[in-house]
């Protein structure tokens, strides 16, 4: 486990793109009627922002650089 508390591109990347799937979602739902394509979409974007952040830790976007 790192020691530098998610301060890196890898965490920062990826909880903006989740928190932008979780809007996107939100939207969909909040339509009426509800928008279930966009929906998807929204839970599409946030599941990739976790298989975004485990790529970008495996090319050492995720270490430590102070």
């Amino acid at each position: 486990m790192s020691n530098n508390h998610g301060n890196t591109p890898a965490a920062w990347t990826g909880v903006t793109v989740a928190l932008v799937g979780f809007a996107v979602g939100s939207v969909g739902l909040m339509l009426d009627p509800i928008n279930l394509v966009v929906f998807y979409i929204g839970l599409g974007l946030a599941i990739g922002s976790f298989v975004l952040f485990l790529v970008m830790a495996k090319l050492g976007l995720h270490e430590e650089t102070h």
